[in-house]
C-alpha cells in the first residue's frame, strides 16, 4: 500500500485525518449550534472532540434507541454498533 504524500500512517484522507465536519439539522439537534473546533490548519480537534462511537450513540438516542442494546450476532458473537465505547452526545440534544 501507498503511505500518505507526507509519510504519515494515515493511507486514505491524509489532508486533515483527523477531523471532519457533520451537518446536522432537526429531529432533536440544537439549532445553530457549532461543537468543537480544529487548529488554525483544521489539522487537529483543538476542543470537544466527539468520537465515532459517540456519534453513533448519539444519533440512536435521537432515533429512541438505546445504543447499549442495539445488538447483532456475527460468528456466533453479539456485537454493538457502539462497541463496548460510545455515551450520548448531550451538549448536541435541544
Amino acid at each position: 500500500m501507498n503511505e500518505a504524500r507526507n509519510g504519515s500512517k494515515f493511507l486514505s484522507r491524509d489532508h486533515h485525518p483527523g477531523c471532519l465536519a457533520i451537518w446536522m439539522a432537526d429531529g432533536g439537534v440544537k439549532c445553530g449550534l457549532v461543537y468543537g473546533e480544529t487548529d488554525e490548519l483544521g489539522y487537529t480537534v483543538a476542543r470537544d472532540p466527539v468520537h465515532v462511537d459517540d456519534f453513533q450513540a448519539t444519533i440512536l438516542h435521537l432515533l429512541g434507541m438505546d445504543h447499549k442494546r442495539l445488538t447483532y450476532r456475527y460468528k456466533r458473537r453479539d456485537f454493538r454498533l457502539t462497541d463496548v465505547h460510545g455515551t450520548v452526545v448531550h451538549d448536541l440534544l435541544a
